[in-house]
């Protein structure tokens, strides 16, 4: 049976360690929470979605479903870290970019969302001075931050913090012991909570157990969302694949190899077991680097499963392999990617798109939303109070 936080780890002899890291984290909060270290805030809507934990949490769903709620409204812009790009800098993705460039998540986003400017850099300062100020973006409404939780420079309107379920924050304990990037406390910077991954069969009291366990504070509002999965979806595609896609159904028979380089494989593991007849996993480490080597792993575990068989993996996984040297052809055409996206649980996606779209409506520079309404602009600052531009949810 399955309970919230199952799949922690905790190594009890590292935890002197784990006191030291605390030590550090504390020290660097306490110097942004006396205004030692400055944030700054900006006239634009900001929306950071992030974690405590190290990897794994729906970051990039999440993201992707504020882009679908906001890119037809608002010109939307995503700004991200680019985590193990080959590249340094700011980068504007455009057709020309490659995946070793802004990294695997954005890339996957940017292929994703023709009309949404995805943009890298580590600095997010200067990741939202080059958004806004650049002629080619300049006409940006919203800025939404990917995994930038911990990146306190930069004051969001609005800060998102996910926790999955399987991994509760309030079961774990600070890195290298456990997966914390910061003390539990950190989650009251939030403005909104979501526990993500949610097991679809959820009772009401589990619910409740969970909603006082988060022990949240009244400005922050609490949301539960769970993983829906599409069909399956062929990399490489050929004319002879009507589609290039695959139902249920016709997954049912085969024996699937589950090949991923995520932070917690285990969650889509659950997930498919029942879906097909047979699950053998190959997993690398987040955010992996395939390399001609893997791809010799990969043909010869592949070749030894018996048939029907195919590969799923996931899509910022997929964007990878497309670059990876070596994968045998019967290899290439039975990979499939495993697309997902969240659902809100509750009946919550309307109040929670409400209060996102009534940020965005209320700050938004140039929005068709905000035009005429709302004349006043307010300056960009670097005080660490509440900020003109923004939305505090402390005090409603």
């Amino acid at each position: 049976m399955r309970t919230e936080g199952d799949f922690i780890k905790v190594n009890e002899w590292l935890m002197p360690l784990s006191w030291l890291y605390g030590v550090g984290v504390l020290v660097r909060n306490k110097l942004f929470d006396l205004g030692v270290l400055k944030q700054k805030s900006y006239s634009i809507p900001v929306i950071s979605v992030g974690n405590i934990t190290v990897g794994g949490s729906g970051k990039t769903p999440h993201v992707e479903y504020l882009v679908n709620l906001l890119k037809d409204r608002v010109k939307t812009a995503v700004l991200s870290r680019g985590y193990k790009r080959k590249s340094k800098g700011y980068i504007l993705a455009d057709r020309t970019v490659t995946m070793s460039d802004i990294g695997d998540e954005p890339f996957q986003m940017a292929r994703k969302f023709d009309n949404v400017y995805v943009a890298v850099d580590r600095d997010r300062r200067n990741g939202i001075n080059r958004l806004t100020g650049d002629s080619e973006t300049s006409d940006v409404d919203v800025i939404l931050l990917d995994d930038a939780f911990q990146h306190r420079y930069v004051k969001p309107g609005i800060n998102i913090l996910l926790v999955d379920y399987h991994r509760l924050i309030i079961y774990d304990k600070l890195l290298p012991a456990g997966r914390l990037r910061e003390p539990m406390n950190g989650k009251a910077r939030a403005d909104m909570v979501i526990i993500t991954k949610c097991p679809k069969d959820l009772k009401p009291m589990e619910f409740r157990v969970l909603t006082k366990a988060m022990d949240l504070y009244p400005y922050q509002d609490l949301f539960f969302t769970t993983i829906e999965y599409g069909e399956l979806v062929k990399v490489w595609k050929t004319d002879s694949d009507n589609g290039g896609t695959m139902t249920n159904e016709q997954l049912k028979d085969m024996n699937v190899m589950l090949l991923t380089g995520i932070a917690s494989p285990k969650q889509m593991v659950n997930d498919l077991s029942p879906l097909c007849k047979s699950i053998t996993m190959m997993a690398f480490g987040d955010h992996h680097a395939f390399c001609r080597k893997d791809a010799d792993r990969i043909n010869e575990m592949f070749a030894t499963m018996p048939l029907p068989r195919i590969i799923i993996t996931t899509e910022k996984d997929a964007v990878r392999l497309e670059e990876t040297d070596g994968l045998a052809e019967e290899v290439r055409n039975a990979l499939y990617v495993q697309p997902i996206c969240v659902r809100f649980m509750l009946g919550q996606e309307e109040d929670f798109n409400n209060k996102i779209i009534s940020y965005v409506h209320k700050n938004s520079r140039n929005s068709i939303l905000a035009k005429g309404k709302n004349d006043h602009k307010p300056k960009d600052s670097d005080n660490t109070g509440h900020r003109p531009g923004t939305i505090s949810f402390r005090d409603n």
